[in-house]
């Protein structure tokens, strides 16, 4: 075999790989945020440990994400959130550093930059973005970036969110705010040097007992799913469930157009 076939071989399995890397980084990226209270967490040391151990977490499938990913959005429709505490942990609040207001607002900046094109919702959809349950009636709409998604697993631009927010505005949308997102398994540390704690709250679900693969269609999704009053290993054995520690990633909500830090980076825009 000639060296120049040898190196083709080589190439294409490697691009390969990196598909299949690829694919699997999109199923883990961050989908949806929702209104929720401040839940009763995990604590800190104890999601740093199971993020990290989630990171390749068995018998989670795309029905798994797909159903979780409805809930998630479901959750943040009035009158449906009766377990969100159950299923979500966020960051506390650090104590204010020097600089850290300073880099929020250099974000903030960057990202009204990069997204003023998008306040047309339909350049956004020529753009990539993709509109995540459309026809579910939200208080904000996910247009989602998997490409970016993907990219912010490596590196932070600002002006490339994973997510655009908007909200219905008649026939079309308008542009509220925009969604950051992170690998489940990256350290609150790491957070903290996108997007300060002492200012932003990032958040994950967590938590969730999903039925068997051949009992989706009845199960009682009062006691399964993001909305779910099953939060706990042994609870989702008992009841025969799959139980995952982590799902999705850090995720962590912008609203550059609101006038002070704390309403920007608040964990959901009080719609009118």
């Amino acid at each position: 075999m000639s060296a120049r076939r040898s190196i083709v071989r080589i190439a294409a399995k490697a691009t390969m790989l990196f598909g299949a890397i690829f694919v699997v980084t999109l199923l883990l990226a961050a989908m949806p945020g929702h209104h929720a209270p401040v839940p009763e967490a995990l604590p800190p040391q104890q999601a740093t440990a199971t993020s990290s151990s989630a990171s390749s977490m068995p018998g989670m499938d795309m029905n798994d994400e797909k159903d979780s990913e409805k809930g998630a959005v479901e959750d943040m429709t009035p009158g449906q959130h009766r377990n969100a505490g159950l299923h979500m942990f966020m960051t506390e609040l650090r104590p204010r550093q020097a600089g850290d207001a300073e880099r929020a607002e250099l974000v903030v900046e960057q990202l009204r930059t990069g997204i003023e094109k998008y306040k047309d919702y339909r350049v956004a959809l020529a753009d990539g973005y993709r509109i995540f349950l459309p026809n579910l009636p939200q208080p904000e709409y996910h247009f989602t970036n998997y490409r970016n998604g993907f990219l912010e697993s490596f590196s932070f631009d600002p002006a490339r969110p994973t997510s655009l927010l908007y909200k219905k505005n008649g026939g079309g949308y308008e542009l509220v705010g925009a969604m950051y997102t992170m690998p489940r398994n990256a350290s609150e540390d790491e957070l903290n040097a996108r997007i300060p704690l002492s200012i932003a709250m990032w958040h994950q679900h967590t938590n969730l007992c999903m039925p068997t693969l051949g009992h989706i269609r009845g199960a009682d999704w009062t006691k399964f799913g993001l909305q779910g009053s099953i939060a706990t290993q042994e609870a989702c054995d008992a009841a025969g469930g799959r139980f995952h520690v982590v799902i999705l990633g850090w995720m962590v909500h912008v609203y550059p157009y609101e006038a002070k830090l704390d309403k920007i980076f608040a964990m959901h825009m009080h719609m009118d």
